[in-house]
């Protein structure tokens, strides 16, 4: 147990009780807890200089603060009581509406019973998981995939099995290998697949129109459900999409997005499109009651005051330059050392080193020098992706994306430098 300190005092019966806590017995945690790193740790109090490549954090200049604050002015003065009621006020269905009507851009068509509005698409990915699946139940994954979505993933016991990508996305042909394997031989079919399928994080890659079609069609023939976690969407930096997955498959899919990507990730607001009876399951199991009813009635006021199109059409006129500045810099400072596959929209940039090559154990060197990313391994289940890199574009502009991107050069340089030396002393 935690030794905090050598004795407390509790106020019982008018009095004052002394405690020693060498004495209290010792406690347990939940088993539910993964034995997994926290991310990011190592960044804590290393460098207050440092240039974060790391989480995917939007532009600080995208924030509408001053939008926002009238937002929230007009809540207090029109929906005040209700908004800070537990039910709110006429906040919540209007942002189910706005959600109605912007779908049908990805060519889909839901009713207000299918949408459910969650803190953030990281709570619809807990809400699906734990309505559709037991322990011991399998999710399949796309191999790299977002750690959020494992970490969940794992909370609910679940087992996991990965597929790669390539540069049209999941290798659904390996996916469907896998599924008439396990019919053949009478093993467990999975619950859940879960996709990404624009500029996937990691990855940066979309998942084809082709892909998207067999993938729903092979849901419908061996029976799971999609989770399609469609977070980057908006964030074309030429403007053109293709349908969902969802409108493919509405029957076995359940589409994700969130308001974090366009307007603020602290807004905590994302939504969920699936069928009624799913929508039904997640709301019981959704023991927080609606979701932020003020925060949707805020919101609610940005988005009257708001040209959507014109939002997006700003944050990539931000992200696009910043994608190119880091992509130009690492063709400099690295040359052929490194692959990756350049998008066309999103957070983020993957890079590939050469096989030997553990990113985690120049990381910390890196945070020294002044610049942070995410090592590989983090995006894959186990003793994988070792030699992978994510680095995030749009919280950094040009000029400093080109000096962390330096620093990170000079950094894996040092290090295999390093490695050079001591396979020569040995």
């Amino acid at each position: 147990m935690p030794n905090f300190c050598s004795e407390v005092k509790i106020i019982s019966n008018n009095s004052w009780t002394v405690i020693n806590m060498h004495l209290l017995k010792p406690f347990s945690f939940s088993k539910r807890f993964p034995e997994t790193e926290v991310i990011g740790s190592a960044f804590a109090g290393k460098n207050d200089n440092l240039i974060p490549l790391s989480f995917g954090f939007p532009a600080p200049e995208s924030l509408p603060v001053d939008k926002m604050t009238a937002a929230t002015e007009a809540a207090m003065k029109t929906q005040g009581r209700q908004a800070l009621a537990y039910s709110g006020g006429s906040g919540p269905k209007n942002i189910v509406n706005w959600i109605k009507e912007r779908s049908k851009l990805r060519e889909i068509i839901a009713t207000e019973e299918k949408i459910m509005v969650t803190a953030g698409s990281s709570q619809a990915i807990d809400l699906i998981t734990r309505t559709l699946t037991d322990p011991g139940d399998e999710i399949w994954v796309e191999a790299p995939t977002f750690f959020g979505a494992l970490k969940t993933f794992r909370l609910a016991e679940t087992k996991l099995v990965s597929f790669p990508i390539d540069e049209d996305g999941l290798r659904v042909d390996f996916v469907e290998q896998e599924l008439l394997t396990r019919v053949n031989k009478g093993l467990p079919l999975p619950k859940l697949m879960y996709v990404i399928p624009n500029y996937q994080n990691p990855g940066g890659v979309n998942l084809s129109l082709a892909r998207k079609k067999r993938l729903a069609e092979l849901a419908y023939k061996y029976n799971f459900f999609i989770i399609e976690d469609d977070a980057y969407v908006e964030l074309s930096f030429d403007g053109t999409f293709s349908p969902a997955i969802y409108s493919f498959g509405p029957e076995r899919v359940v589409y994700l997005s969130t308001f974090s990507k366009i307007i603020a990730p602290g807004l905590r607001l994302g939504w969920a499109i699936g069928l009624p009876q799913i929508i039904e399951k997640m709301k019981i199991l959704k023991v927080d009651g609606l979701t932020s009813v003020y925060v949707q009635e805020v919101t609610k006021n940005l988005l009257e005051q708001m040209d959507m199109d014109e939002q997006i059409s700003y944050l990539n006129s931000i992200y696009l330059p910043r994608k190119n500045a880091m992509v130009s810099a690492i063709k400099q400072y690295f040359g052929e050392e490194v692959s990756f596959h350049e998008p066309n929209g999103g957070f983020f940039l993957w890079l590939t080193f050469p096989a030997h090559i553990d990113t985690s154990e120049f990381l910390d060197a890196a945070i020294i020098a002044g610049v942070s990313y995410i090592a590989g391994k983090h995006f894959f289940l186990e003793n994988e992706g070792f030699h992978h890199m994510r680095l995030c574009f749009t919280f950094c502009k040009e000029d400093i994306i080109h000096e962390a991107i330096k620093r990170l050069a000079d950094t894996y340089y040092e290090h295999v430098n390093s490695i050079q030396v001591i396979e020569e002393v040995n």
